[in-house]
């Protein structure tokens, strides 16, 4: 007989918990490792009786898998969050950012939106229905990865390569980062990713004749990389409309009174504000400088210079951008690809899109649900390869005037407690309908 239950009582502890555990991925294989995240998640599935396993393709970069409900069943649905965080600067943030402090109806701390939140709804939901026997209709397989900070090579995707039978059956999955809202026009909107950007990690290299800094040299290699990431750095992609897109932006300018959404793309994108960052881009291709190396002592012209470039495309236009990128580096100048990764889509459609609208509409009546492209990635790019239609869907009912864009990698990053609440009552009452 299934008893009542609070899907939210445990999520806001369980978040603490999680914040406290220092999981930093410096992407460099330095740093703590998830392990003891995921022995501390393992710990609250086994106390309701869910067995897990541990996998650590590499020491400390430790995944865990299990399973809820029917073990055999199969059309299962993957329930995936990340385990580990960007670096935290201690001296920049107003609270020690792995102290988990609540002030101001906010819960402080790195993963607090990205993404120990979720995993906290996860985990509350999961604990409270199996105490209460309510199990999910839908088979459910869990995943909490190591490494998404730094691309999932020694998480998700080594899940892929290493254990894919612990996904089979697995046809639909539901992970970071959407089901959040925004206001636009006063209207509260929640955005469902379906689609993310491709990612094109590239070094650029300069070659040239080193020499004395004092020596006129006209085949100078630092300024052949600097004018190539100028250039680059200052390039305007044109706007290319996405389904998902095209549907986000038709409804902001019903909202707004623009009759016209192709004429008025970067117009409609400045109606998200803060989010505006964000949405710009992924309206176009992006390419941004993000590194420069070079030289080893001041009065010494070095033979060669480098630069990272942090390249995303959209889904269906990935030769326009390297095309592009030849057109724009000088001859000079050349590039390898060091991450490569494709974009993904995926239609706004189905009855595990309407069971994300109800659920929503369950805790927001008036809330507007609409698809959007995600200008980053997920373990998404993961899980494709194995054949699983995903969605971002984490749900989280946030105040008009909070920066949410920014907390993602950003100092003082916090996340309302109503919001983690909302978050697993949403979560659980899918999970009803998935």
């Amino acid at each position: 007989m299934t008893q009542s239950y609070r899907p939210e009582e445990d999520v806001v502890e369980i978040c603490r918990d999680l914040i406290r555990i220092d999981s930093t991925n410096y992407g460099d294989g330095s740093g703590p490792g998830e392990r003891s995240a995921a022995e501390y998640v393992a710990e609250r599935l086994a106390d309701v009786g869910i067995e897990s396993e541990l996998f650590e393709p590499t020491k400390g970069r430790t995944s865990l898998v299990a399973r809820w409900g029917d073990p055999a069943g199969a059309d299962r649905l993957l329930v995936h969050g990340h385990l580990d965080v960007v670096p935290a600067a201690k001296q920049d943030w107003k609270v020690d950012p792995f102290s988990a402090e609540i002030a101001d109806d906010y819960l402080w701390g790195r993963g607090a939106v990205d993404m120990k939140d979720f995993d906290a709804a996860i985990l509350s939901v999961v604990r409270a229905r199996t105490r209460a026997g309510a199990l999910p209709k839908r088979p459910v397989t869990l995943v909490f990865t190591a490494d998404e900070e730094a691309g999932g090579l020694q998480g998700a995707h080594a899940i892929v390569e290493q254990r894919p039978e612990w996904l089979e059956g697995c046809t639909e999955g539901i992970g970071e980062v959407g089901g959040f809202s925004t206001t636009v026009a006063g209207k509260r909107i929640y955005l469902v990713e379906t689609a993310e950007k491709g990612m094109a990690w590239l070094r650029l290299r300069a070659n040239g004749t080193a020499g004395h800094g004092s020596m006129r040299n006209s085949d100078n290699a630092v300024t052949a990389i600097s004018e190539a990431v100028a250039i680059i750095g200052r390039h305007e992609w044109p706007v290319r409309l996405t389904p998902a897109m095209g549907a986000l932006l038709e409804e902001v300018a019903r909202l707004t009174g623009h009759e016209s959404v192709e004429d008025n793309v970067d117009a409609l994108v400045e109606h998200f504000g803060p989010a505006a960052r964000m949405i710009a881009a992924v309206v176009r291709n992006t390419a941004n400088p993000t590194m420069l190396a070079s030289g080893y002592k001041h009065n010494v012209i070095p033979g060669e210079a480098t630069a990272n470039i942090d390249g995303r495309f959209l889904p269906g236009y990935e030769d326009e951008f390297f095309a592009t990128l030849r057109d724009l580096l000088p001859e000079a100048v050349t590039y390898e690809l060091l991450v490569h990764d494709k974009a993904l889509s995926t239609p706004f459609d189905g009855p595990l899109v309407d069971a994300m609208v109800a659920a929503l509409r369950s805790e927001d009546p008036d809330a507007t649900v609409l698809p959007f492209l995600m200008s980053g990635g997920t373990d998404a790019k993961a899980w494709i390869r194995l054949g699983v239609r995903c969605f971002g869907f984490s749900p989280l009912r946030l105040p008009p005037d909070l920066d949410f864009t920014a907390l993602f990698h950003g100092v003082d990053e916090r996340v309302p407690l109503d919001a983690l609440e909302f978050s697993a009552r949403v979560f659980d009452d899918f999970l009803d309908r998935a």
